[in-house]
């Protein structure tokens, strides 16, 4: 488990959202980005989680709808991670797979390409 202070950890996920590439993060539209402790449930069973509406499955997205947000639960990444190094790694993952929610990808195609 890692220890660390949720300041750090927000600059952690912060510095890994600006490594990701550019034609991932160019197609995000109307996306927020949020950490939090944990899920809702108190459980430290997720990492993180995608609420909204996935590219592929929208209709009719206007003006003044309400951003999709993507989260990222602090306590449970610390607590699946034994340093610094597997924390960025993990943080990496996370993010790239709730992007991938937003695109429409769903977690059976993120395992076959190794980011489930």
């Amino acid at each position: 488990m890692v220890e660390m202070d949720a300041e750090a950890f927000e600059e952690l996920v912060g510095d890994e959202l600006d490594h990701l590439p550019d034609d991932m993060m160019d197609g995000l539209d109307n996306v927020v980005f949020v950490v939090e402790d944990r899920p809702e449930d108190g459980s430290l069973d997720l990492l993180g989680l995608y609420d909204g509406v996935a590219l592929t499955e929208r209709g009719q997205y206007g003006f003044g709808e309400m951003p999709d947000r993507i989260t990222v639960f602090r306590e449970p990444l610390l607590a699946v991670c034994a340093d610094v190094d597997e924390l960025r790694d993990q943080v990496h993952v996370t993010l790239v797979h709730e992007i991938a929610h937003y695109y429409g990808i769903d977690d059976e195609k993120l395992h076959e390409l190794g980011w489930g």
